[in-house]
């Protein structure tokens, strides 16, 4: 009786204890940029509500809209050049392997056209005695644009031009300035300059990445007025007078004393051409969609919210003008495949507005559909691919009719507004889809239903997922989300911890859901015609990233987007394995797109990287760990047999120290081209781990797995160098001073785990060390790593310290948007995925052969409580702590495996029962 009393006892402290927070991002006024805006997605179709009172502004976009095609990404025998390339780094020629395999050892670019002929039109202008160059030239009617913009011109309105532009400013001087020797110090320019001061050539360069310091001959000043002509030419990407990306540092005039006379402003400019050749590119980019644009007679409004919900998986508007309190409800609904939108109020009558479509895609056409829908159809610049989406309103009473392509509505109750959206894509290697009879088919399948039941799908689709964990850290701030992330750094808001936590699973519910594809380097949202890196998939940290928290925030379905991409990037880089190594398997460098481009592309010295596939076998194995199901080993079992063939063939043997080593590779994205990188080796082992236990899983390969484990035991080892920090290549050459953002070789740490303070103690003070020489400050991105190497570390204080840092406003050093997508600078959502899971990380560590239980608590996280925590082995956790002390656990067995629990000193071992649930108190003793 005792013991039953007891149990009830702490079921009801358990349950009292598990009281949790609701989660919301809100804010005061509308966003005014695109980092402001708030996100919401399904998956397939993701939007940014900008939510404006007298217009409001819904940017989209559609996960299959990228530039590109299908085609063929490997060079013929790029294999003939690998033993010449590894022999230069043998003998220490670093630049002319660098060469040698820039020449030879690249991917294709798409379709390149001859410009010689084009350069040769545009460039006929310069120099005219009555040209853009001339000091009288009438640019009057020439438009105004701000120069520089370092994100080039595209920044700053001119997105998706290339081809030839004049920019033209005036500046004065004094008499004592002409007596001055002046320099014209424009830093880049994107890409091809020609520039004039008052009609003269003073400069000419060629190449982005070099500065423009062009000296000025005195008798080409004037006292008083003078006049600054550039062409800039730009074939490809960004383009435009660049400057520099620290913006406090002007372009301008500099004298020899470093006084400068700024240049900053707005410049006048004319396009001269924009229709340039085209220029191949190595692989694609990930393209915006379009604008719903929604205008109101409301000018002024009062009490104005714009939230964020995530419990709810939905974004709303609130405001009141002329006494009308109103109200929009935006949701993008998996199971619709749509992006609804209510519009309401507290008095009848009183929904007006005028609805229209627009894109930045020069190739498109808005088409009325009948009364109450228009389309908007969009063709990819020198791409494959064509883009229809369908906006549909509904009406309770009022009045619907359609005017030069915009719907407008008059005097309703009620309005609702229902967004799909397709492309002809099929799949990788296929385009021959109707996007308009897809996306029509979405608003035909919603025509009989009420936003109600549109609603309630969405909803019960999205708690499905969102519900399975919960996370309580202390009493909600009723602050604005923009400043609580102003106050965070010097007064840590533990709530906003959680709050950041719940929304990096929010996200990926809306970017990678079932039948997708994988979040992208910005999820599903995108708003620029060039993103930056493509907005595609970088596979040396990014993408992995993104799938850090999968598992561990209880979303393991949302892994099968990615599962689905390995299995396409099998093919293709089975490939590129034959092409460039003349080796079995497959193989993945360090980015990939849409069409699945395996090959090394950008440049030698940071491309040729190739342990991309292997790292995403581990992403096979972690839900494998977390999940244990023997059957999906099987389903991928050749995926990770391959991977690991590819390693058997391609490792070579060193010569001075008969380790095997991956060469020619490079350590991500420090150090060019080298031999036998550190984390490739970490990699490479974790791999062979894969495949030799995968093997007995599935009772297969017995003699390839004794070679595998020979192999496995002569890799280059990790090596503690002369500063006792863990080096990053087979010398000891690391640079204290150095800073880089990527700490890739403590892989091993984590994602990875040989690391680890049981086994390798030594190496656990030299991952410390590497940290400490490399600093804490990185892009967004990094920081979020770093926060999971310190959380493993377990040192407490500097982990929290890491998340101060990635929750900060924004600077060029990373930290995060207003609306708390990270930056890296600019937005890449790899850091609100890694920054998530670092956060897990301090509360439940599983990745050693016990689950430790609070490992890296920070003081200022004392009180708190969790729900549906995993952890590998098969085991759901629930937790309460208080005053840095846990109070009460609860595991779940979801696949019967033995389980190990270590608290502070405290461990227990038994086994379990599949579907049968354990609770322990502080001291980790059994409850019955």
């Amino acid at each position: 009786m005792y013991l039953t009393r007891f149990s009830l006892l702490f079921l009801l402290l358990f349950c009292a204890n598990l009281s949790f927070a609701q989660y919301k991002l809100w804010y005061s006024s509308p966003a005014k940029v695109w980092e402001e805006a708030l996100p919401i997605g399904n998956g397939k179709l993701g939007a940014m509500i900008y939510g404006g009172v007298a217009e409001d502004e819904i940017q989209f976009n559609e996960e299959t809209l990228w530039t590109g095609a299908p085609r063929n990404y490997n060079a013929k025998n790029a294999h003939h050049y690998l033993d010449s390339i590894r022999y230069l780094l043998e003998v220490g020629n670093q630049k002319r392997a660098e060469e040698l395999a820039m020449s030879e050892f690249m991917g294709l670019k798409s379709e390149t056209e001859d410009n010689s002929e084009w350069l040769k039109k545009v460039s006929e202008i310069p120099g005219q005695q009555d040209g853009p160059s001339a000091f009288s030239f009438d640019d009057s009617r020439w438009k105004n644009l701000v120069v520089p913009a370092y994100e080039g011109w595209e920044s700053v309105g001119l997105e998706g031009l290339d081809g030839a532009l004049w920019f033209r400013k005036e500046f004065d001087l004094s008499k004592a300035d002409l007596l001055k020797d002046w320099v014209l110090d424009l830093n880049r320019v994107r890409d091809i300059d020609y520039t004039y001061i008052n009609g003269i050539l003073v400069g000419n360069t060629k190449g982005e990445a070099v500065k423009r310091g062009y000296k000025i001959p005195k008798n080409v000043l004037h006292e008083g007025k003078n006049v600054i002509a550039v062409q800039v030419i730009n074939l490809f990407g960004k383009g435009g007078i660049a400057g520099y990306k620290d913006t406090t540092q002007h372009i301008g005039l500099v004298d020899s004393e470093g006084l400068k006379h700024s240049l900053n402003g707005h410049w006048k400019y004319h396009v001269q051409d924009a229709n340039p050749p085209k220029v191949g590119s190595y692989q694609a980019s990930y393209q915006p969609f379009g604008v719903l644009k929604l205008s109101f007679p409301h000018e002024t409004a009062t009490d104005y919210k714009r939230v964020l919900n995530l419990d709810e998986g939905l974004a709303e508007v609130t405001y009141t003008t002329r006494g009308v309190q109103y109200r929009r409800t935006y949701l993008a609904s998996f199971p619709d495949q749509a992006i609804g939108i209510q519009l309401a109020a507290n008095k009848k009558k009183s929904i007006s507005f005028k609805l229209a479509l627009g894109t930045k895609h020069a190739q498109h056409k808005i088409e009325k559909v009948d009364e109450n829908t228009l389309s908007l159809t969009v063709n990819v610049k020198d791409g494959g691919l064509v883009g229809v989406s369908v906006v549909r309103i509904k009406l309770k009473n009022g009045t619907a009719r359609m005017v030069d392509n915009t719907l407008e509505v008059k005097d309703a109750d009620e309005a609702y507004v229902y967004l799909s959206a397709a492309t002809n894509f099929v799949n990788y290697k296929d385009i021959t889809g109707d996007g308009y009879k897809k996306a029509l088919a979405v608003q035909e399948r919603m025509a009989h239903q009420s936003f109600d039941e549109f609603a309630q799908a969405h909803r019960k689709d999205y708690k499905h997922l969102y519900d399975r964990f919960a996370i309580d850290l202390g009493k909600q701030s009723q602050l604005a989300t923009d400043v609580r992330l102003t106050n965070f750094d010097k007064d840590v808001d533990p709530s906003f911890v959680a709050l950041y936590v719940q929304y990096g699973r929010y996200l990926q519910i809306a970017s990678s859901r079932e039948g997708t594809q994988p979040a992208n380097l910005q999820g599903v949202w995108n708003h620029q015609l060039e993103p930056s890196w493509g907005s595609k998939y970088t596979t040396n940290i990014n993408l992995e990233m993104n799938y850090w928290p999968t598992e561990v925030l209880n979303l393991r379905e949302l892994h099968t987007p990615l599962f689905q991409m390995i299995r396409e990037l099998q093919v293709a880089g089975t490939k590129t394995a034959k092409s460039y190594y003349n080796a079995r398997g497959w193989v993945l460098h360090h980015n990939t797109d849409i069409w699945r481009g395996t090959a090394p592309i950008n440049n030698s010295n940071h491309g040729i990287w190739p342990t991309g596939g292997a790292w995403l076998v581990t992403h096979l194995w972690e839900h494998y760990q977390f999940n244990q199901d023997p059957q999906f080993i099987a389903d991928y079992y050749d995926i990770i047999k391959g991977a690991t063939l590819f390693f058997k063939d391609v490792l070579v043997e060193d010569k001075s120290t008969g380790w095997l080593v991956s060469t020619p590779s490079n350590s991500p994205e420090n150090g060019g081209l080298v031999k036998g990188p550190t984390m490739d080796h970490q990699i490479i082992r974790a791999l062979f781990n894969i495949f030799i236990q995968s093997s007995d899983i599935v009772n297969s390969d017995a003699a390839l797995r004794d070679s595998i484990i020979q192999m496995h035991a002569k890799i280059a080892p990790n090596q503690i160098g002369k500063y006792g920090q863990l080096q990053e290549w087979l010398e000891d050459k690391d640079d204290p001073e150095n800073k880089h953002r990527h700490v890739s070789h403590l892989w091993g740490l984590h994602p990875g785990n040989e690391i680890n303070k049981e086994a390798t103690p030594a190496l656990m003070d030299a991952a410390k060390q590497t940290l400490t020489m490399r600093g804490d400050e990185g892009t967004g991105w990094s920081l979020a790593w770093k926060i999971n190497f310190w959380a493993r570390l377990q040192d407490s204080d500097h982990t929290l310290n890491m998340i101060k840092m990635l929750l900060r406003p924004a600077d060029s050093n990373g930290g995060s948007y207003p609306n708390l997508f990270d930056a890296h600078p600019p937005f890449q959502i790899d850091g609100n995925f890694g920054g998530a899971a670092g956060i897990a990380e301090l509360f439940l560590q599983s990745h050693l052969s016990y689950i430790e239980i609070l490992p890296t608590l920070p003081a200022y996280l004392a009180v708190g409580s969790i729900k549906g925590i995993r952890a590998r082995g098969g085991f759901e956790v629930d937790m309460v702590w208080d005053d840095d002390t846990l109070s009460t656990l609860q595991v779940r067995s979801t696949a019967g495996k033995p389980l190990l629990l270590k608290y502070k000193d405290h461990t227990i071992q038994l086994d379990t029962e599949k579907g049968k649930t354990y609770r322990f108190d502080s001291n980790l003793k059994q409850i019955n």
